[in-house]
């Protein structure tokens, strides 16, 4: 080790040496070729659609319900169904490619997610594949509308894809917290998700299992 270092000491003074921008360009196209393979697939989302009520969640959020997601598959196969939630989707694949989630959506743009893409239309609640009944251990949906009849529906599909004892997560408006519980027994949690573009209506995530510690934990009744 010591005669290389001399060696590089030896180097002749009349070396050309690259310019501060060609070493800054270096130094990028090092870093992206460092890069990890699930940077490198990283799932693209494509522009929301506000004619189809999409907003999407912000990173915060996005990262948060899917690392609860991934918690609560840790140690089993269980197969992950996300209702009308395309930017959960792609960050579970983001940080775990190796989960099995299938993404129930009405936008085709999506199908460039191949087999895992689903087509969903919510006014069809159970017009789905028949290998999909009973079939999803974890479930989040996020009703594109806020209207207790939109609501109802997702909870056939819901109820279409549940195994057993599933876990379910939705995220909705405060508005639909009664008939949260009413229809699914949901709790809110006190973890509060946010979206890239500001809504106005306050949002939550409602479980039907206590996260304990997670999501902050079930908001306390007052």
């Amino acid at each position: 080790m010591e005669e290389l270092a001399d060696r590089s000491v030896a180097v002749d003074d009349d070396a050309p040496m690259l310019s501060s921008q060609a070493l800054a360009a270096l130094q990028e196209f090092l870093r992206e070729q460092s890069q990890s393979p699930a940077d490198q697939s990283e799932v693209a989302l494509v522009t929301e659609d506000w004619r189809l009520s999409q907003f999407w969640y912000d990173r915060e959020t996005a990262e948060t319900v899917a690392n609860e997601v991934i918690a609560l598959c840790s140690g089993t196969h269980s197969r992950v169904a996300c209702i009308a939630c395309p930017t959960l989707y792609a960050y579970l694949k983001r940080i775990d490619p190796s989960v099995s989630v299938q993404l129930l959506e009405y936008d085709k743009r999506f199908e460039q997610y191949g087999s895992d893409f689903t087509f969903y239309d919510y006014n069809q609640p159970e017009e789905l594949p028949t290998e999909m009944k009973h079939a999803y251990q974890v479930i989040v949906a996020d009703p594109p509308y806020l209207s207790g009849e939109c609501l109802e529906k997702v909870t056939q599909t819901i109820s279409f894809l549940s195994q057993a004892n599933a876990y379910l997560l939705l995220l909705t408006g405060e508005v639909q917290k009664d008939r949260a519980a009413e229809l699914l027994g949901l709790h809110p949690c006190i973890f509060r998700p946010k979206h890239s573009s500001k809504l106005g209506n306050e949002f939550r995530l409602f479980t039907n299992y206590d996260p304990r510690m997670r999501l902050g934990g079930w908001e306390q009744e007052k």
